[in-house]
């Protein structure tokens, strides 16, 4: 018997302070996953494209004003009926950032994102930060520690 699973697309964005510091929002008491912290964003709504949906979710959750920048990550996950597709973008914002819907937010180093518990399709978009943000290995010559 086929079962069909129900397709979500979501939508996130990395909001970083002069600092450089990312902007986290806590899912509120009575949503799935409540207490659990994650990059602002939500659903792609039916025929609105995942750059107006971003840019519609952050206005209505923070009351900033966005554009949409380049992709971060984007993570696949499945739970029983159910198939979640996370579309993690950078963005440039105006405004102050204000927790809209009750929700609690933090500006939190890089290296400390791995200290806020997250939802699993999180994780993945940590990683990929912290991987971005590593020094490259420096270039030599192969003969390191020999003159």
């Amino acid at each position: 018997m086929f079962v069909s699973m129900k397709q979500v697309h979501v939508v996130a964005g990395v909001l970083r302070d002069a600092r450089g510091r990312v902007l986290l929002a806590r899912r509120t008491e009575g949503r799935d996953l409540a207490g659990l912290w994650e990059f602002p964003g939500g659903k792609v709504e039916p025929g609105e494209s995942p750059e107006d949906a971003l840019v519609r979710e952050l206005r209505e959750e923070l009351g900033v004003e966005t554009e949409v920048g380049a992709p971060v990550a984007c993570v696949p996950l499945e739970s029983p009926g159910r198939r979640l597709l996370l579309d993690v973008r950078e963005v440039a914002f105006s405004g102050l950032p204000r927790g809209l819907e009750g929700q609690a937010l933090a500006w939190v180093p890089l290296r400390k994102l791995s200290d806020y518990p997250m939802p699993p399709a999180d994780v993945p978009v940590v990683a990929e930060l912290l991987r971005r943000a590593s020094p490259l290995p420096a270039a030599g010559n192969g003969n390191a520690g020999s003159e």
